[in-house]
């Protein structure tokens, strides 16, 4: 479980800084390199959830989106200086409670 945890953020902020230096080059006009490096770590992102142990590819990209969510929530406070509010936090808790049933509700 520790392992799965560690390649969710793992993915997760390759989503996240991949496509924020994307954004940076398109929408800031930062140097192309930070697009050629942001596509770069875009395509970890792809990589990474083929290490994940789990057999369903739906269950492991869908609980990603969750993950995703609430690191994009903690991006913007660190990175774009935007503090979350109550509403913030309790949808991150939402998807993670919904992730957290579907990756590790008992099955037959």
């Amino acid at each position: 479980m520790l392992q799965a945890g560690f390649l969710f953020v793992l993915a997760g902020l390759a989503e996240i800084g991949g496509g924020y230096l994307v954004w940076l080059w398109l929408k800031e006009s930062q140097p192309v390199w930070y697009g050629v490096l942001g596509g770069c770590i875009l395509i970890l992102y792809g990589i990474i959830p083929t290490l994940q142990n789990f057999p369903s590819f739906g269950r492991v990209y869908a609980a990603y989106g969750g993950i995703f969510i609430v690191l994009a929530v903690l991006w913007g406070w660190a990175v774009d200086k935007k503090i979350p509010d109550t509403y913030d936090w309790i949808g991150a808790a939402i998807c993670i409670a919904g992730v957290s049933v579907m990756l590790w509700a008992p099955r037959p």
